[in-house]
């Protein structure tokens, strides 16, 4: 698959595991590296700084987008170059669905949780074909996954719903992944949910 830009949904926190900032740090690198465009909610905090402040280092592009009742002076990052200022968080996932081209997750809570189940959703749905990718590292995901197991399992999510998501358990594999991905979703089954 060709892309240039991708979102990223990750914790506004730091967490305990200093490897999770590694793994963001890395992350922002390796994009800078490859000169894909990363969309972020525009944080000056945790992961999402850590991805950010890496892939700027090496002059990477980097696109904030947050909603306007967050702190300037404590939340976003007022030192990025292109910062979009959006009225709620629902539009600002909307943003983020539009502009890039895919969806990467490392770790996170809430937030990052309701980004990534909204992004699968509008796949699943066919409201865009875009591939999206947990990074599980140091099996943080692996609850998640398991629950996602047990949801197919059970009979509520169908085998190429289920196969919509891209699992990694470092970065080489998220990078050969998205290089090879090809959506699963059934045409036929899209046919008969659609007008």
């Amino acid at each position: 698959m060709k892309y240039s830009s991708l979102a990223l949904y990750c914790g506004s926190s730091a967490g305990n595991n200093p490897n999770f900032r590694t793994l963001a740090a890395d992350f922002g690198r390796r994009c800078a590296e490859k000169k894909i465009t990363i969309y972020y909610g525009g944080a000056s905090i945790g992961l999402m700084a850590e991805a950010s402040n890496a892939a700027r280092a090496l002059g990477g592009r980097v696109v904030g987008i947050a909603p306007n009742f967050f702190s300037n002076r404590s939340v976003i990052d007022t030192s990025l170059e292109e910062l979009i200022i959006v009225d709620s968080m629902s539009e600002r996932k909307q943003r983020m669905e539009s502009l890039a081209d895919g969806f990467v997750i490392l770790p996170g809570s809430y937030g990052t949780m309701d980004e990534f189940f909204e992004m699968m959703t509008d796949a699943q749905l066919g409201l865009h074909s875009k591939p999206i990718a947990i990074v599980n590292a140091e099996g943080y995901y692996d609850h998640l996954l398991a629950q996602l197991d047990r949801f197919r399992a059970d009979g509520f999510l169908r085998p190429f719903h289920y196969d919509l998501l891209i699992v990694a358990n470092n970065l080489d594999e998220l990078f050969d992944k998205l290089d090879n991905y090809q959506n699963s979703n059934d045409p036929e089954w899209l046919k008969l949910i659609k007008k």
